[in-house]
C-alpha cells in the first residue's frame, strides 16, 4: 500500500469521530513546539523558545531562528510524544503550521512532519497559522462555537476576523501598515526595553499615567487599523514636551503609548460587534496577553452586551496545540496534503 492510500484509508476509518489524536508541529517564528491533540482538548504540549538567543539582536534574526528550530524539534517532538504516552503509529495524523512565517524557520516544521506522516503512513493536515491562533479560544473555552468575532493581534498580524464557521473565515479589517506588536517592538526600542518590546511596555505601563502624553489616533476607514505613525508621534510628542521643560517619566510614555494602540483595537471591534451582531469576542495573538487589551476587551463587551472569550497567556503566544485543534476540524473535512506540502511564507487567511 502506498502512502496516499493509507492515507485515505485513515481518514475514512476516522469519520465521523471526535477523538481524532493528531501529533501537531509550530515553528513558524522564534518558537518551536510539539503538541498531541484529541480533539479540542490537549494531551500534552512542549515549547522550546528562543527568545533569550534573539533578545541579543533586537529581534528574531531568521537564519538563527531557523537553525535553533533544527537543533529543537527532534528533542520537542520525543517529549511531546512521551509526555501523551503515544507511539507515532497511534497517531490519526500529523498537523503542521505551513504558514505565514519566516521561510526558513516554516520548513523546519514541515519537513519534519512530511518525513513523520510518511514513515508512518499518517495524514499530513496542512494548518494556517492565523487559523490556528484563532482556535485556541476553542481549547480554552469548550462552549465557543462558531459564528464569532475573532481580534488577532501579533508582532506579525492585526486581523479583525469573523469566524462563520470552523475553518471559514471573513476578514473585516486589518492593519495597512505596521502590526499591533510590531509597533510595541519600536516603541520598546525607543525606551530602551528589551525585547520582546510588547510584554516590556506593559510592564511598565501598570505604573504610569496613560494620559500623560497625547497621541493621535490613527483615523482608517471601515474596521481597518494604522499603527505605523505611532513611533513618529511618540518621538515627536517627547520632543515637544521637553522643550516645553516637560521631562515624562518612561512610565507614563509606556502607558500612554500602550493606551493609544489598545483603544484603536478595541475601538473597531466594538463597531464590529454592534454593526454585525454577533454577539462574541475572542482575542488571539501574542499580544493578546496584554493586560490593557484583556481588560477593555472585556469593558467593551459588557457595554455592546457581548460575551468576551480569552485565552490563557501559553495558548496566546505561539504553540502546537492551537495548531493541533485547527488541525483537527481540518481532518474532519478531508483536508490532508500529499509530499509536495511547502512552507509558504506569505499566504491569506483560508476563506474556507
Amino acid at each position: 500500500m502506498n502512502y496516499s492510500e493509507a492515507v485515505r484509508g485513515r481518514m475514512e476509518a476516522a469519520r465521523g469521530r471526535e477523538d481524532i489524536v493528531l501529533l501537531a508541529i509550530e515553528s513558524s517564528c522564534d518558537e518551536t513546539s510539539a503538541a498531541v491533540t484529541c480533539g479540542r482538548s490537549v494531551r500534552s504540549m512542549v515549547i522550546a523558545s528562543q527568545v533569550e538567543t534573539h533578545a541579543l539582536y533586537g529581534g528574531v534574526v531568521p537564519e538563527i531562528a531557523s537553525r535553533a528550530h533544527v537543533e529543537a524539534i527532534c528533542g520537542v517532538v520525543g517529549e511531546a510524544l512521551e509526555k501523551a504516552g503515544v507511539r507515532p503509529e497511534e497517531l490519526d495524523g500529523v498537523a503542521v503550521t505551513y504558514g505565514p512565517g519566516l521561510v526558513g524557520a516554516l520548513l523546519c516544521g514541515v519537513s519534519y512532519a512530511k518525513g513523520l506522516a510518511l514513515r508512518h503512513g499518517l495524514p499530513l493536515i496542512p494548518v494556517h497559522h492565523i487559523e490556528g491562533h484563532i482556535s485556541a479560544s476553542y481549547i480554552a473555552h469548550p462552549d465557543l462555537e462558531p459564528p464569532f468575532l475573532a481580534l488577532v493581534v501579533s508582532g506579525g498580524h492585526s486581523h479583525l476576523v469573523l469566524v462563520k464557521d470552523y475553518g471559514a473565515h471573513e476578514i473585516l479589517g486589518r492593519t495597512r501598515d505596521d502590526a499591533a506588536g510590531e509597533a510595541f517592538d519600536k516603541a520598546a526600542r525607543v525606551l530602551g526595553l528589551p525585547y520582546p518590546g510588547g510584554p516590556a511596555i506593559d510592564r511598565l505601563a501598570v505604573e504610569g499615567n496613560d494620559r500623560a502624553l497625547p497621541l493621535p489616533k490613527a483615523r482608517q476607514e471601515g474596521y481597518n487599523y494604522s499603527f505605523s505613525g505611532l513611533k513618529t508621534a511618540l518621538l515627536q510628542g517627547v520632543a515637544r514636551m521637553e522643550k516645553q521643560g516637560v521631562r515624562l517619566k518612561d512610565e507614563d510614555i509606556a502607558a500612554s503609548f500602550r493606551r493609544a494602540v489598545v483603544e484603536q483595537l478595541v475601538d473597531k471591534a466594538a463597531l464590529a460587534l454592534r454593526e454585525t451582531g454577533v454577539g462574541k469576542l475572542a482575542l488571539a495573538g501574542g499580544v493578546a496577553c496584554n493586560s490593557l487589551l484583556r481588560q477593555r476587551a472585556q469593558e467593551v463587551c459588557l457595554e455592546c452586551g457581548a460575551r468576551v472569550f480569552l485565552p490563557p497567556p501559553v495558548l496566546c503566544t505561539d504553540n502546537a496545540a492551537m495548531i493541533g485543534c485547527a488541525g483537527y476540524y481540518r481532518y474532519r473535512k478531508g483536508c490532508a496534503a500529499d509530499m509536495n506540502l511547502n512552507a509558504v511564507p506569505s499566504m491569506p487567511l483560508p476563506k474556507a
